[in-house]
């Protein structure tokens, strides 16, 4: 059987570059409000969201780490081919554009068996099937399937709050718990990516989301040997 982890980074379009029904419809409750520095509030946050939806952002990068293999590639947004190695030698990164990461993600899958990805089904998997919608690709497979079977797709995150009947902690918090390195720094995280993109510090996107990756087989081999439910 062939597995992999995947992850994916993302990056809101300029928020002015969409329609103004668009922006009147995402700002509707921030328009509401009277107070100023709420509104301001709501309105930067709202903006802030926008990374997160298909329809407003773009995906930067996609990390795939061959659990087999132990090694990790990681396609990352260049309108330039480049292509380079880790120090290690283990992670192989190539500079794509998103049409070209999406062909290159949807080949791989129809290779695999099995995926294991952490929060990818409520985020990784809709938000690359609907990029690749909109750039006229059609999926190699269908990753949703049902949510209790774990055969093709294994999200952790549903796995640790055992579909939802805990609480959701996010990955660097599970890592810290169960004693593995964390992908985040103080200057490297989800919530900094934007920033970074805008810095053109996409390379830096890049080596994050191969951390994204390791982290995640590592807390998936603890859920394997520990967590898994016999049959």
């Amino acid at each position: 059987m062939r597995r992999i982890v995947f992850d994916i980074e993302t990056c809101s379009f300029p928020f002015e570059s969409l329609s103004e029904s668009q922006r009147e419809y995402l700002l509707r409750y921030a328009d509401k409000e009277i107070d100023p520095e709420k509104k301001e509030k709501m309105t930067n946050e709202a903006i802030r969201y926008t990374s997160l939806y298909p329809y407003t952002a773009k995906c930067i990068a996609i990390g795939i780490f061959d659990i087999d293999k132990e090694k990790s590639f990681v396609y990352y947004e260049g309108d330039e081919p480049e292509e380079w190695n880790s120090e290690d030698e283990q992670v192989k990164y190539k500079a794509l554009t998103e049409e070209e990461m999406l062909k290159s993600f949807w080949r791989v899958i129809e290779q695999v068996d099995q995926v294991i990805t952490f929060n990818g089904r409520n985020f990784d998997i809709p938000f690359l099937m609907i990029r690749s919608a909109l750039l006229k690709i059609k999926p190699g497979r269908n990753l949703t399937g049902s949510r209790y079977n774990t055969s093709r797709h294994i999200d952790l995150l549903e796995q640790f709050t055992f579909y939802g009947l805990t609480r959701k902690f996010n990955l660097d918090f599970y890592c810290h718990a169960f004693g593995i390195e964390s992908p985040k720094t103080k200057e490297e995280s989800g919530m900094e990516v934007k920033n970074m993109y805008e810095a053109g510090r996409i390379k830096e996107i890049a080596t994050y989301c191969s951390r994204d990756i390791y982290a995640t087989y590592q807390l998936y081999k603890i859920w394997e040997e520990f967590l898994k439910p016999t049959p």
